[in-house]
């Protein structure tokens, strides 16, 4: 577990991440890094929901299974979800301030090697 709990405090070290959460199918924490007032719990319980539904968007328009989907909060903020393995999730938090470009492109090069720590 050490590997992934590196992942997780180099993710939460970035500026602007309020959590790093890898999430299991099941929607159970394996592991988290977050910010003081994060229910990471009531969070991760929500995202195997939104897997589901962005496969189904995906299969519908004959694009495929979901690998990342980014959703902006009416209170600022950006969720960004990486589905890093058949069993396992990736859900970074930012704030309303960070900047996602960047993180965006590093979970997607990285995607494979992320995969492998989990």
């Amino acid at each position: 577990m050490s590997a992934i709990r590196d992942l997780l405090t180099a993710l939460r070290g970035r500026p602007g991440v309020d959590a790093a959460i890898v999430i299991g199918r099941d929607g159970l924490v394996i592991d988290d890094e977050s910010a003081p007032g994060f229910d990471r719990e009531r969070i991760a319980a929500h995202v195997p929901a939104l897997l589901a539904a962005g496969d189904d968007v995906g299969e519908a328009a004959a694009r495929g299974a979901l690998a990342t989907a980014v959703l902006e909060h009416e209170r600022g903020g950006l969720a960004v979800l990486s589905v890093l393995s058949r069993d396992a999730m990736l859900l970074v938090m930012l704030d309303p301030g960070a900047d996602a470009g960047p993180l965006l492109y590093e979970l997607r090069r990285e995607r494979a090697r992320l995969a492998s720590l989990v």
